[in-house]
């Protein structure tokens, strides 16, 4: 199985997200997002929010998670956190998603089949969280917030993935202050490196249209590259 996209659905988190974040200046990154994960039908999307963020994100994601009939869970690092968080979500949408109080990478541990994940760039361990967490076996839709900052300038979505985590495709998009995405598929057997039957190749490819990067796999066959599979 893989995750599968729905325009329709994509289209109506938008709209009302839209509608929901219209008190805010700064809402594209929350409206981009919530047609994303509504789009993929993610059904455990999972955020990190700090004391002082902006929460529009986070009603993004929280009508996204109505519409996939979801479970929308966000990660604080104390109860401060947590209470301007609730106070907030309450005020702007009368209702608050699942919240947990724990270091991030700790409750990560404990959150299994991860479908949609959204991180912020500006913590300074934003690449080792997304190492720990535990994808869905449909795949995933990693997002980094904030990823025109300085401490996401030597950031590589390869560094972070492994083991059963293969990078299908990835982009930067000038959107809000930056998002980073990835999408990445459940491997069955890891990702395949080196040579040998039935190994695989892994050849990075970059659109100069659009900026994406592409990663194209091509079985080897014996040491030899078997140029007909692609």
């Amino acid at each position: 199985m893989k995750l599968v996209w729905s325009p329709d659905t994509a289209l109506k988190a938008y709209i009302d997200t839209v509608k929901s974040c219209k008190n805010f200046q700064e809402s594209s990154v929350a409206e981009f997002v919530s047609a994303m994960a509504a789009g993929w039908n993610a059904k455990l999307i999972v955020e990190t929010w700090s004391r002082g963020g902006v929460i529009a994100t986070s009603i993004g994601l929280d009508v996204a998670s109505r519409y996939t009939g979801g479970r929308h869970v966000c990660i604080v690092p104390d109860n401060e956190s947590r209470s301007e968080y609730v106070e907030g979500m309450e005020k702007t949408t009368g209702m608050s998603p699942e919240v947990v109080v724990s270091e991030p990478k700790e409750a990560l541990g404990r959150l299994v089949g991860i479908d949609f994940l959204v991180v912020d760039c500006r913590q300074s361990d934003f690449a080792s969280i997304l190492k720990v967490a535990k994808l869905g076996h449909r795949g995933a839709v990693l997002v980094c917030k904030n990823a025109s900052s300085k401490a996401a300038s030597s950031f590589g979505w390869r560094s972070v993935l492994e083991g059963e985590s293969r990078l299908v495709r990835s982009v930067f998009l000038p959107v809000g202050k930056g998002l980073d995405i990835a999408y990445v598929a459940a491997s069955r057997g890891g990702r395949n490196l080196g040579s040998g039957a039935g190994k695989s190749l892994w050849i990075k490819r970059m659109s100069t249209d659009s900026g994406e990067e592409f990663f194209i796999r091509r079985k080897l066959v014996g040491s030899r590259l078997d140029s007909s599979t692609a």
